[in-house]
Parts: structure tokens; sequence; C-alpha cells
């Protein structure tokens, strides 16, 4: 048996054990390795803008996806304080008739309580965007008065709220509770002369 002495890094000849022939095999694939050919390169290219435009689409579906999102958050806030409001309104009204109902001086300190209260109730539904419908004097307009009764008078013109049963409400300019009105009609004529 030959017995094989371990090599030194002395030993290691300088081109590191490779023949000729690889040295060149190597070196050509290194050169086409490195200088790819001009389809390549547009086919890089053309990944490549495929790519961007993928991003900005995904950006994009994102940021929409963002904003539809806020705004439906913002309706959920709407309509979370829309119905709390629609369940005062009577509360409300309540103070109204109470306030309109008594009039006594015996009451007067009573009655300023009753109003700061009503002021302070009234005062935090306007700061959540409660406006109240005006009507009395206006034209009818069917968006925002439920008419119960037309009068036959001649003192207002033809369709023109002539009184306020019930106040109307609007929230961030959408009608939350209709006016109840009556409205004034012209009054027939005697078209007939008598004989």
């Amino acid at each position: 048996m030959t017995s094989q002495k371990p090599l030194k890094n002395d030993d290691v000849p300088p081109d590191g054990g490779i023949t000729p022939a690889a040295k060149a095999e190597a070196g050509s694939t290194a050169t086409v390795a490195e200088t790819p050919s001009a389809e390549q390169v547009q086919k890089l290219l053309a990944e490549k803008k495929e790519l961007m435009d993928t991003l900005v689409r995904r950006q994009a579906d994102f940021e929409n996806y963002r904003k539809r999102v806020e705004k439906e958050r913002h309706q959920d806030r709407h309509r979370g304080a829309e119905h709390l409001i629609e369940l005062l309104l009577p509360v409300v009204d309540a103070f109204d008739r109470a306030l309109a109902a008594q009039n006594n001086s015996d009451y007067g300190e009573y009655r300023k309580g009753f109003e700061l209260i009503r002021r302070q109730l009234w005062d935090a539904l306007v700061k959540q965007g409660l406006e109240r419908v005006e009507s009395a004097g206006k034209d009818f307009n069917p968006h925002l008065h439920h008419a119960i009764e037309r009068v036959e008078t001649a003192e207002y013109p033809e369709g023109v709220v002539i009184e306020e049963l019930q106040p109307g409400y609007m929230f961030h300019g959408r009608v939350l509770r209709p006016a109840m009105v009556r409205v004034a009609t012209q009054p027939a004529h005697a078209g007939k002369s008598e004989n």
C-alpha cells in the first residue's frame, strides 16, 4: 500500500490544481453570465414595469380601501348619534309643552330651572348637528313638512304654512323628523250668483 502524504499549503499549485481546459470553460461561462443579451434585458425591463404597475395599483387600492373604511366609520358614528337624537326628540317636545303650559309667576324659579335644563339639552343636540326646521310663514315643502290640515284663508297666500303643530328637525342636512303643519289654501269663490 502506498501511503498518502498530507498536503501543506505550500504543496498546492498556484492555479489551484485546475487544468487549463477547465479554466477556459469557466472563463467562457462567466463571460456569458456577466453580459446578458438584449432579449434578456428587455424581458427584465418588462418584468420590472409590470411589478411597478402592480405596486402602484396595490397602493391605490389600499388608499381607496382606507378612505372607504374611514367614510363608513364616520357614517356609523352619525347613525348612532342620529338614533340617540331620535329618542331624545320627545323629551325636547315634552320640555317645550311643559314650558308653554305653565306661565304662572308663582312657579318662576321652577320655570327657570326647566328652561336651563332644556337649553343644556338643546345645546348638546345642536353640537351633534341637530337643526330645527323653520316652518311658520314659510312656503310648504313636502320634504320638510307634513301637512295635516289645509285651512281656507284669505290672510295668507296659497301654500304658506300657517301654524306649526310639531317642530321638525334635520340632522347633518338630512330630515330627521318633518314638521307637522297647517297650510293655507285660498277660499273657494262662490261661482254661482244668487237668483
